[in-house]
């Protein structure tokens, strides 16, 4: 079926008009590179989206008091408590489904600087208390040293990991960090790790200058004693964390004396809801990429098949004389749908080809600019390769199947006699 014959008479088709062929062929390959653009674009933005969550494990959530708004057993409303050491112990025993819970506590409040010093230099820096199992939620770059352990909450050591950007601050170039002693609000912490979180980016400039305390220390060291300001709470894989919401907040409400259906009294941010709402959005997005992609190409194919139209209408006696030397229907056939079928496929192929030229400049750029706010690195899958090929194939098929009908439908004597 493909012989050189055949394939010399396809090129010489093609070539006989070429600016014609060029005009045809550019709707494909506008319309398939659109396509590719569109879901590179959608891709670099949802991975922009997403790396705004941080590396939090995406099945947690946070949870922390308000106060409550409803009066209980004798206790009036507004009225504010603590979480507690005890109410981490509970939530672990009492839901299985729950994959870690780390208390949490910073000094200062949200955003709050801290004196912090060493000899001479001196920083205004976060300090958080956090246990082991923050690493395995937050996942964070260990540069040097390690982060705290179980022994050090147990032995309420006065150690600390420190941010990239403390070391900058308080610390020589190439001065060794570990071993060494900070002081904050006046009392001495050793060094013994330091860190950047991994999704962190220059100008993020909370994620860097923060001090890393054992939540043990911190309670006695700065009087916070067993309270604990929120915590971070991780269900297993196969769990949604907003499935186990009604049963963390009950565990609470019985522990704190709320009312059972106040459920004000907690704030309760789930990053599982909001990473689904995202990806929601994105499919979406994914869809109307692949919708207004589709429709581009499809005037390409729709010019594709009115071309090949007037091909079979300046052939027609040549298609008579085919026939009239015993060509069968299909052989006709074949060698219409095949020319549109190679003009399809080479101007999409093209497409793609200069789509993947746009998407590695803007990659490009965006590595030589520094990062972008919700955009980052560009880039479609050969899932969406394929899907494409797929698409020319079966777009070249179909706007050659009209003209090859036609071909086939004009009778021998009837193509001779048209002059």
């Amino acid at each position: 079926m493909f012989n050189k014959d055949r394939w010399n008479e396809i090129l010489e088709a093609l070539n006989a008009n070429k600016f014609r062929t060029l005009l045809t062929a550019f709707g494909v390959f506008w319309g398939i590179s659109i396509l590719v653009l569109l879901l590179a674009l959608t891709n670099g933005l949802q991975k922009g989206v997403v790396s705004s969550f941080g590396n939090f494990a995406a099945n947690s959530s946070f949870i922390y008091v308000r106060g409550t708004t409803m009066p209980y057993k004798g206790l009036p409303k507004n009225r504010r408590f603590n979480l507690d050491l005890g109410d981490v112990e509970a939530i672990k025993e009492q839901i299985p489904e729950i994959k870690y819970v780390s208390p949490q506590n910073r000094l200062g409040g949200y955003m709050g600087a801290n004196n912090v010093t060493r000899g001479s230099q001196t920083g205004a820096f976060q300090v958080e208390a956090h246990v082991p199992d923050y690493i395995k939620q937050n996942p964070m770059d260990i540069l040097q040293g390690r982060f705290i352990s179980q022994s050090d909450l147990n032995e309420k050591r006065k150690v600390c990991v420190i941010g990239s950007g403390v070391v900058k601050t308080l610390y020589d170039k190439n001065e060794e960090t570990i071993g060494s002693y900070i002081k904050i609000n006046g009392v001495n912490f050793m060094v013994i790790g330091t860190f950047k979180y991994s999704n962190s980016r220059g100008d993020i400039q909370e994620e860097v200058n923060t001090i890393i305390a054992p939540f043990t220390t911190f309670g006695q060291v700065f009087n916070f004693g067993e309270n604990v300001g929120w915590m971070g709470i991780t269900a297993v894989d196969e769990i949604s964390i907003s499935d186990l919401k009604p049963r963390i907040l009950n565990i609470l409400k019985t522990r704190h004396i709320v009312n059972p259906i106040d459920d004000a009294t907690f704030g309760y941010h789930d990053l599982s809801e909001e990473y689904e709402r995202v990806n929601g959005l994105f499919s979406i997005l994914t869809f109307v990429g692949y919708f207004v992609g589709a429709l581009i190409l499809m005037s390409g194919i729709i010019g594709i098949s009115n071309i090949m139209l007037i091909v079979v209408k300046e052939r027609t006696k040549e298609i008579g004389i085919r026939r009239a030397l015993g060509a069968t229907p299909w052989v006709v056939k074949a060698q219409i749908l095949q020319e549109s079928l190679i003009l399809t496929i080479i101007s999409g192929m093209v497409g793609i080809s200069f789509a993947a030229g746009v998407i590695w400049l803007m990659n490009y750029m965006l590595d030589l600019n520094g990062p972008v706010d919700n955009f980052s690195n560009p880039s479609v899958s050969m899932t969406v390769v394929f899907t494409a090929l797929i698409i020319l194939v079966v777009s070249g098929i179909l706007a050659g199947l009209i003209p090859a009908n036609s071909a086939t439908k004009m009778k021998p004597v009837d193509a001779l006699r048209l002059e």
